[in-house]
């Protein structure tokens, strides 16, 4: 049933998260790429490539790039921003369930996803499964705090703002899936990222008066969401692990 309600919702998304501003701000676009460092030869994986923002920016750097997403709206769109990329494909695809051979990338990245997938070490170990031994595995999501009720509080501000939402994770959690599905981490950060309020809202369409209802009752400790001045304060977590 969440399954149908991501692609749903994506569907209802797929054009504004095309140009959403935090989809293609520095961070988490051009900065993620030269964090992943493709090479020329090298071919590269998008798993839940959404209108496939990152394949298209790997596409000059990398020597082939696929993207996959579970939502025929975003394949259809992504397919009609890359026209002209020859180096580039995308096709329907699950992301806990790839349709490739073991060790067949030289890469893979996923961006925002996992906090929409419940049991998110499915996609993990998927990443892990298609690289090749020595291939780097990229992941990129915005995370919760360490304390328990702060992470609750900001899961149930998600959830009321987009029904695709399921939860995003803390530091540990999301360290342990990579270490769950064999890869060393080789480096991470942790990224402020600055929204614009209403555009998130607008996006995700939620009511309006519940999310606001819900962020006026934040917890003291949660700081990985929070609004101030008409900007909304979130934290990315962006690892790159070495298969």
């Amino acid at each position: 049933m969440h399954e149908h309600r991501i692609v749903e919702e994506f569907t209802r998304q797929a054009e504004s998260f095309n140009t959403a501003a935090v989809a293609n701000a520095q961070e988490t676009l051009a900065g993620l790429v030269r964090f992943a460092a493709p090479g020329p030869d090298e071919r590269w994986l998008e798993v839940a490539c959404g209108p496939g923002l990152i394949a298209r920016e790997l596409a000059p750097v990398a020597g082939a790039v696929v993207g996959v997403d579970a939502t025929p709206a975003m394949v259809e769109l992504a397919r009609r921003e890359a026209a002209g990329l020859a180096n580039v494909e995308f096709a329907l695809g699950d992301a806990g369930a790839l349709a490739f051979e073991d060790a067949e990338f030289d890469g893979a990245v996923t961006r925002f996803s996992l906090h929409h997938i419940p049991v998110p070490s499915r996609v993990v170990a998927e990443l892990a499964r298609v690289v090749r031994p020595g291939g780097k595995v990229v992941i990129a999501d915005h995370m919760v705090d360490d304390d328990a009720g702060a992470a609750a509080w900001e899961t149930e501000v998600e959830r009321l703002r987009d029904p695709s939402h399921w939860a995003a994770l803390p530091l540990h959690r999301l360290r342990a899936l990579g270490e769950r599905a064999g890869l060393t981490l080789e480096e991470e950060r942790i990224v402020p990222l600055a929204l614009d309020f209403d555009d998130w809202l607008t996006r995700g369409g939620g009511p309006r008066e519940l999310v606001e209802a819900a962020l006026a009752e934040r917890p003291g400790g949660a700081e990985c969401l929070r609004v101030a001045d008409g900007v909304l304060h979130l934290r990315m977590w962006l690892a790159r692990w070495r298969r």
